[in-house]
């Protein structure tokens, strides 16, 4: 495990170097927004259909949903009653509530998980993503970044319509060809497997563009403190609690409760700009979970 942080911490550096250096005069927002919507369109489906395709799809896919539905659900719930009672003004519950509940169980559970236990746990990481994470982030998510938020906006986009997207569409197909038993060509399944390796790499890059010490500041530690405290001890301890009652065991468990223990989802940072949430503090969060992450993740693994 601290070989593999190493490695990512050091990719995740030289994106943070990009921001600092701008090579070509690529601004770190500007690069981040191509290599995630590369990600996301093209590397991100084919790495989905290449990993459910061939997945064992059943029990356990619910076992890993209800894990991961129940961990962010407690964590919110959790994050919301500190924050009524510390009185934290809407902006800062809902950023608080954002980055305590919701993991980042792709942008960087993927390249851990898969550089600690191997390629087979990628199908750990698109199953807790697409069959809870993902789908509580645009219904759960966005309704609490409403109702937080001071957005002007009258009437936003349904939340369903974020399931029109290739990584959800990439997931029916399939699953669809999993449980008919469809062969996967070898043209096809060398092809996907090329694709796929690109997405960890990428991913972890563009977090290093996405983290800034800049957003750090003292007047938002009482806000960060609850978020540390809830996103890398309590929901993991949670986690490892409610695994044991699922009959989740070995390696699958280890996986499945280390990606729920990763650090705060980059994504909530789009919700807070949009929802007119505390997006300073939001960033803050993201980068002090993800840098105390390099601590924490070693002590859960070897819990685990």
């Amino acid at each position: 495990m601290n070989a593999t942080l190493m490695q990512m911490t050091v990719l995740m550096l030289c994106g943070a170097g990009w921001r600092v250096l701008t090579p070509n005069r690529l601004s770190a927002e500007q690069t981040r927004l191509v290599l995630t919507s590369v990600v996301y369109y093209f590397f991100l489906p084919a790495m989905v259909l290449d990993v459910l395709w061939r997945a064992d799809i059943g029990w356990q896919s619910l076992r890993f949903s209800l894990l991961g539905c129940a961990s962010i659900l407690v964590s919110a719930g959790l994050s919301w009653a500190i924050c009524k009672l510390c009185r934290f003004r809407n902006p800062q519950t809902g950023a608080v509530i954002l980055a305590a509940a919701f993991p980042n169980v792709t942008y960087l559970g993927l390249p851990v998980l898969e550089q600690a236990f191997g390629h087979w746990s990628r199908s750990v990481v698109i199953q807790l993503d697409l069959f809870a994470a993902a789908p509580l982030v645009f219904t759960l998510g966005i309704g609490l970044a409403r109702h937080y938020g001071e957005s002007a906006e009258a009437k936003p986009t349904s939340p369903l319509a974020y399931f029109n997207a290739p990584p959800f569409w990439a997931a029916f197909l399939a699953v669809a060809l999993n449980l008919n038993r469809i062969a996967v060509p070898d043209w096809l399944a060398g092809l996907l497997h090329t694709c796929s390796g690109a997405v960890a790499p990428l991913m972890i890059f563009s977090l290093g563009l996405a983290l800034s010490w800049r957003d750090v500041h003292l007047r938002n530690l009482p806000f960060v403190v609850p978020i540390l405290v809830v996103k890398l001890l309590l929901m993991p301890l949670f986690a490892l609690w409610l695994a044991g009652y699922l009959a989740l065991a070995g390696q699958f468990k280890a996986a499945a409760v280390l990606d729920i223990a990763m650090p705060s989802m980059v994504l909530g940072i789009v919700l807070c700009d949009r929802y007119r949430l505390d997006s300073g503090l939001y960033a803050m969060a993201v980068t002090l979970t993800t840098a105390c992450s390099l601590f924490s993740l070693p002590f859960w693994f070897d819990s685990l």
